[in-house]
């Protein structure tokens, strides 16, 4: 670790962090200084670390991505569920009122039905009635002749 100070002291390159001590990155030296070959092998280390860092940060990524994806199914499995229960629900409640319409139909249909009795009957009361009216009168008539 101390070399990688002593590298990034008073030289650079364009490709190099402004502040590479503060990500904690070794730079690598230009190319007029690499012809020594430990230089070459610290700069092939720099690169694996950095590639290894890479590597563990997409890793991570995909995990949490991973993880992410895993909680959207988990909740999507969750709504289609409610929304199955919910449409139980309320085909059990249409079906209900169906049935309920039903009946009222056929409640309605049977009272129409009696209406028409009714209709006959009140028919009947009206001739009645005016039996009833003529014999009333043929009694008064009776009653003040006498």
């Amino acid at each position: 670790m101390g070399d990688r100070e002593e590298e990034g002291e008073g030289r650079g390159s364009s490709l190099e962090d402004p502040n590479p001590e503060a990500e904690g990155e070794t730079p690598i030296s230009d190319g007029s200084t690499l012809n020594n070959r430990s230089e070459i092998l610290r700069a092939i280390e720099v690169v694996e670390r950095d590639s290894f860092a890479i590597a563990q940060s997409f890793t991570s990524l995909f995990a949490s991505l991973r993880l992410a994806l895993s909680e959207s199914s988990s909740t999507s499995l969750h709504h289609m569920q409610c929304f199955t229960d919910a449409t139980g629900r309320l085909q059990e409640s249409v079906l209900d009122a169906a049935t309920k319409g039903n009946r009222y139909i056929n409640s309605c249909l049977r009272l129409n039905e009696e209406m028409k009795n009714i209709d006959d009957l009140a028919a009947q009361l009206k001739i009645l009635r005016k039996h009833v009216d003529t014999l009333d009168s043929a009694v008064n008539k009776l009653l003040h002749i006498s």
